[in-house]
């Protein structure tokens, strides 16, 4: 018989294997200061893109009032116990009804945290002998729900409707043979890596094909796509084709939490039989509090969503005309194409942070192919063009010496905490 403690330090997976050069560093690295563009990393000030603070919300000087009042009239133990047994409050409720109403859905139930809410989501809605349909590129906590399904999946290439339709066909003749059993669809608003919006438009039309439910993860769309901010399906135009719409206060809201929006039958019923919120705390009041500031700014303040957009025009159009590969991105989100392996990118990285001051995320194998390197930039309200140019001109002189070889180096670079 294996122990297996044993098997698992024999093994330490291909990101924690790097464990003992990366922790602090390229792995669990700590910032420090007020969350903004400019913090501060092992004492030095980095021009920082890797925080999901869209709006620029998360020291928005009302933000910062409503948190402070809330904690400090309500406490971080109020409500105490799940919602369904003593965890409910009107507070919750009412930024459910704005949360529908601000999407254009008749209900909406709030859930704890978007990874958690969304592979329960995938657990309530779906039986053994139903079919789930999803995108290749759908984001982990798509994807661990859609493993824990009991029935039938199948993926389609992303993005690919031509291929959608192929899976389709194949979940209908299952469900034929079986006489049991629906199709649920899951894509994004907004693929968070590659930052290009799911086709939803061309989905809902297969609806008039196809009998399947539409599910929409828009953890990056809420706030910053549509008109009003409502997200990808505003801005698609087919809000009314998405049957259940789902995002995460993570990002443009700056906080925790996140919610489920559809009809209000079957609000209901998630309410009343998702197991993650029946089975945990109720979302604390300060962060109800919090969010349903939060929400009104969204509501009330286009201004910040233009400055977003235009930080992030400025840095997608100053990449591109110094020849840098930023895909098909239709969002904010902005990713940047290099060739490299694990080693180059993680030298890389520590000379942009080192010499440079610039601090941004990186995504390599295995989560990647080999010898493909991502920097995700993730712009936000509060950047300014000083931050732009900035990392425009350190982008520039770093990938010289990428392409010269500057950066080839057997190991990652040892920068471990002491």
């Amino acid at each position: 018989m294996a122990d297996i403690f044993e098997r698992l330090l024999k093994n330490q997976g291909p990101i924690g294997q790097h464990r003992e050069r990366a922790h602090g560093y390229f792995a669990f690295p700590k910032l420090e200061g007020e969350i903004g563009s400019r913090m501060k990393f092992r004492g030095k000030e980095m021009i920082v893109w890797s925080l999901n603070n869209y709006l620029g919300l998360a020291n928005h000087p009302e933000i910062r009032k409503a948190d402070s009042e809330g904690a400090a009239q309500y406490g971080l133990a109020l409500p105490m116990g799940a919602r369904m047994m003593s965890g409910n409050s009107n507070n919750h409720e009412l930024l459910e009804k704005k949360l529908a109403e601000f999407e254009s859905k008749e209900d909406a139930i709030l859930v704890n945290f978007g990874y958690q809410g969304m592979v329960s989501l995938i657990d309530v809605l779906c039986g053994r002998h139903d079919i789930i349909v999803y995108d290749a590129e759908c984001h982990a906590c798509i994807i661990d729900g859609v493993r824990l399904h009991p029935g039938h999946r199948y993926v389609f290439k992303h993005n690919d409707i031509e291929d959608l339709e192929k899976q389709l066909q194949r979940a209908t003749t299952l469900i034929d043979k079986q006489k049991a059993g629906g199709i649920l669809v899951i894509t994004e608003g907004v693929y968070g890596m590659a930052g290009d919006q799911g086709k939803l438009k061309e989905i809902a039309e297969l609806k008039s094909k196809y009998e399947f439910r539409l599910l929409v993860d828009d953890a990056h769309g809420f706030g910053t796509l549509g008109k009003t901010g409502a997200g990808a399906g505003e801005e698609q135009g087919v809000q009314d084709e998405i049957d259940l719409y789902f995002s995460t206060f993570a990002k443009s809201m700056a906080s925790i939490g996140a919610f489920i929006a559809g009809p209000k039958a079957i609000i209901d019923y998630i309410r009343y039989n998702i197991r993650s919120q029946i089975f945990a705390k109720s979302l604390p009041m300060p962060l109800v509090i919090g969010n349903l500031k939060r929400l009104e700014l969204l509501q009330t303040r286009p201004e910040l969503k233009d400055k977003l957009w235009d930080v992030a025009t400025k840095l997608q159009k100053g990449l591109k005309e110094r020849g840098f590969d930023i895909g098909k991105t239709d969002s904010v989100v902005t990713p940047v194409y290099m060739k490299g392996g694990v080693e180059e990118a993680t030298a890389m990285v520590m000379d942009l942070r080192e010499n440079y001051g610039i601090f941004c995320s990186i995504v390599v194998y295995p989560v990647i192919p080999k010898g493909h390197i991502i920097y995700r930039l993730i712009p936000t309200a509060v950047h300014t063009d000083e931050d732009i140019q900035r990392t425009l001109a350190a982008f520039s002189e770093t990938k010289q010496k990428l392409d010269a070889g500057a950066y080839k180096v057997s190991a990652i670079p040892d920068m471990a905490e002491a």
